[in-house]
């Protein structure tokens, strides 16, 4: 009963099949106001608050001077593409000390969640999804620094977006987006410009590489989303053969999104477990507060310096992305790859080599246990670890790579799979230590991913679900074995929303509090931001720190 729900409430049809630090997280077109002493309706009505997230904006520089440039505006109706060409600002040169990314939606009337791609030169520098819109309508907006692509911005650029829709009578939202960068001029603080690489590529053909030869440093970023309406939309759920489920997957729920370089394994990543805005059987857990990450996917990155001397030597090399857990012949995962490159702009050719690549065995068990209600353990792992140097105009660097991924869950459910449950979490560690011009530099990022949550179809057909949803990390630098730098985020959802399933929108009776606390401390200072909603009304709006 719960995945039929869900296929019925999540995106319909198909829809694009195409770490904490780098990426600014979505925000609300504007800052939310006090919400304090507002009328809460005793349910849901025909319009609610415009979609708002607890995350920071991304900061600007100070009095500089800034030029915008409009990369794209169209209305999506269905599987079209908007093309157009990007051209840098006129009034702003070609070194800017940020850039920042804007996408400004409207969409009115009644519409599924959509999933969308902005590829400008080819780059992949934007994917999103979209909130589900109220009879009345709803703006949204979503902001990003994509600073790091400015080597694909610096020229004339050809600009694909595709956010792939359905309009008919009985779906009739048109995504009505803009997108616009802004350019500011100056050069960033050291520490930012050296996030910035010198070149960002894409694979031609699909899965080639050709690296600059003066290569020192390489670093792919992928993003890595389940989607399609199919079982993979909701891959943590899927179940074995043997299990009586409606999503079957031989290995279980198990994923990892695994990257090759001439076949031979180069990075391992659990996949962010993103929750679409039609998740979970109730679209009304997030008309107004979406889950975490959900307007602004941001890639899985892999650090491949240790392959760049294998690289660099100007032939086409092959590399490749692919999810483990994926039953055989299915599709629903899209991962397009960007390559960030650094240069040694002293040196024409850097040589370097390949000295270890220490993979462990990737365990992956799901045990189910019949029984009124049905059980599935799943506990699945993996580590890898890669080494390798480069001889640059400074000295040889030696970079190792090591990256440990555990995943854990329980999944349990009663026939008609009503009630259906899941409590599951993902631990993705990752070290990066580079030894080269003096003290050895570490840096070791912890990112685990939480969900618990369970969805009850009770008397009445009243359908509620209760979830909550976690995204957290700690990165610690250090410098010789001392520490030097440190953030720390938790960024923590809950829901609990009911409605009347199987009826017309204006017959459901919903009610719904939805929750977010987003925390982001560290070296570079404290934000704390809290959102509560009720019906679709924002209730709570607080600032700490």
């Amino acid at each position: 009963m719960r995945n039929q729900i869900i296929m019925s409430m999540l995106t319909g049809a198909t829809v694009l099949v195409s770490t904490l630090l780098g990426a600014a997280p979505a925000r609300s077109a504007a800052p939310a106001q006090s919400a304090a002493g507002v009328d809460v309706p005793a349910e849901f009505g025909s319009d609610w608050h415009d979609p708002v997230t607890a995350a920071p904006p991304v900061t600007r520089p100070e009095h500089a001077k800034a030029c915008e440039v409009t990369v794209a505006e169209a209305q999506f109706r269905d599987f079209t593409p908007y093309e157009g060409t990007y051209a840098p600002p006129a009034g702003c040169g070609k070194r800017w000390s940020k850039v920042v990314l804007r996408l400004d939606g409207k969409v009115k009337g009644r519409q599924y969640d959509r999933l969308g791609h902005l590829h400008i030169g080819g780059v992949e520098v934007f994917r999103t999804s979209t909130p589900q819109p109220s009879p009345d309508g709803i703006a949204w907006s979503v902001e990003k620094d994509v600073t790091r692509y400015s080597d694909t911005l610096r020229a004339a650029q050809p600009v694909e977006m595709l956010i792939g829709n359905v309009v008919d009578d009985t779906y009739t939202g048109v995504l009505d987006v803009k997108v616009t960068l802004t350019f500011y001029v100056g050069r960033p603080t050291a520490k930012a410009a050296a996030t910035v690489p010198d070149r960002v590529l894409t694979l031609q053909g699909g899965n080639t590489l050709i690296a600059p030869r003066n290569s020192e440093r390489v670093v792919a970023e992928v993003y890595a989303t389940g989607s399609g309406g199919g079982c993979e939309e909701y891959w943590y759920l899927t179940v074995p053969e043997t299990a009586p489920y409606s999503c079957k997957a031989h290995g279980g729920p198990y994923r990892e999104v695994q990257i090759e370089v001439d076949g031979q394994l180069a990075g391992i990543a659990a996949p962010f477990p993103t929750v679409w805005t039609g998740g979970w059987s109730n679209p009304f857990l997030w008309y107004v507060v979406p889950g975490p990450r959900a307007f602004d996917i941001q890639p899985i990155r892999y650090d491949l310096t240790p392959f760049t001397g294998l690289l660099n030597d100007g032939r086409p090399h092959r590399v490749e992305v692919s999810v483990v857990g994926v039953p055989e012949g299915q599709s629903g995962w899209s991962t397009p790859v960007n390559v960030l490159v650094w240069q040694d702009e002293k040196s024409a050719h850097v040589t370097g080599a390949l000295t270890e690549v220490r993979a462990g065995d990737l365990a992956n068990s799901s045990t189910y246990t019949p029984g009124t209600e049905h059980r599935l353990d799943t506990e699945g792992s993996h580590r890898l670890t890669v080494t390798g140097h480069v001889d640059t105009s400074h000295g040889r660097v030696t970079t190792t790579v090591g990256r440990s991924l555990a995943n854990t869950s329980v999944h349990t459910w009663s026939d008609g799979e009503n009630p259906d449950a899941l409590d599951a979490r993902w631990s993705d560690d990752e070290t990066v230590t580079v030894d080269g011009r003096g003290p050895a530099r570490t840096t070791r990022t912890q990112r685990s991913y939480t969900m618990d949550g369970t969805t009850t179809l009770g008397a009445g057909d009243r359908l509620r679900t209760v979830l909550t949803l976690g995204d957290r990390a700690t990165v610690t630098e250090t410098y010789g074995g001392r520490r030097t730098a440190w953030s720390r985020l938790d960024d923590t959802y809950t829901g609990d929303a009911t409605y009347t399933a199987f009826v017309p929108r204006d017959q459901r009776h919903a009610v719904g509090t939805t929750r977010e606390r987003y925390r982001l401390y560290g070296t570079g200072g404290c934000y704390d931001r809290s959102l509560v909603s009720v019906q679709g009304v924002l209730t709570e709006d607080r600032r700490a720190c």
